[in-house]
């Protein structure tokens, strides 16, 4: 029975891991979950394909959850790469930057996505958001961190005059714990879809194919997801 059986959530739902799971989350718990996407030039817009497929699978093998997943939207958030390229929307060598981060952080990207959510949601009359930020594993990204969200849900609530409450499942967790909820909430069936349907691969590589999905291997992003997938097939 879903602890909020007679209210919707809205998931930003990028085609990664972690939304994944966070889509999987909402599906348990609100009585009807639909979906956001965001389409900002970037370097791994492959996701886009992807997610579109995750969202099949979901309606197609898990009946548990199936009617419960409404529409789907992906919003042109392209003015993200117009304010200047970064690593996540040119091709250019990731490294760390002066500033102490990583060139992959694209600058106010999440407020972004939780402000045009929030918009979306206040005219769909929807008073949940899900969202995947984590602060265990952000790579530093200040705009994952459990203040800035709060710090925007109540920018929100202020700004639209109502309540809107931003969920965050994964904010405390790291990328082991993130399979293992993938696995306490449906299984292997769940684990198999995100090896095999999901992408986190920041260069956008579909080519190689390892034992926890597809991606180049070797950026932060394929690394993070190789080290947590090792550590929860270890603790099985």
């Amino acid at each position: 029975m879903a602890m909020f059986a007679d209210q919707t959530a809205l998931v930003l739902f990028s085609g990664g891991q972690d939304s994944t799971v966070c889509l999987a989350w909402a599906l348990e718990r609100f009585g009807h979950v639909e979906t956001i996407g965001f389409s900002y030039g970037q370097r791994h817009h492959v996701e886009l394909d992807c997610r579109q497929e995750v969202l099949r699978k979901f309606r197609t093998q898990f009946p548990q959850w199936a009617e419960r997943l409404g529409e789907d939207r992906v919003i042109d958030a392209g003015v993200l790469k117009e304010l200047g390229d970064t690593a996540l929307t040119s091709d250019a060598e990731i490294k760390m930057t002066e500033a102490g981060l990583p060139n992959t952080f694209v600058p106010g990207r999440n407020i972004l996505f939780l402000t045009l959510a929030g918009a979306l949601a206040y005219r769909r009359g929807i008073r949940h958001l899900v969202a995947g930020m984590c602060q265990t594993d952000d790579a530093g990204y200040p705009d994952c961190r459990d203040e800035t969200i709060k710090a925007t849900q109540l920018a929100l609530q202020l700004g639209l005059d109502t309540r809107l409450d931003v969920h965050t499942p994964l904010m405390w967790t790291d990328k082991k714990a993130t399979w293992q909820l993938a696995h306490k909430l449906a299984g292997d069936e769940l684990v198999e879809l995100i090896i095999e349907h999901t992408h986190t691969c920041y260069k956008g590589d579909r080519s190689q194919r390892h034992e926890w999905g597809y991606g180049c291997g070797a950026c932060p992003a394929c690394e993070l997801r190789a080290k947590g997938y090792e550590a929860y097939r270890l603790s099985l």
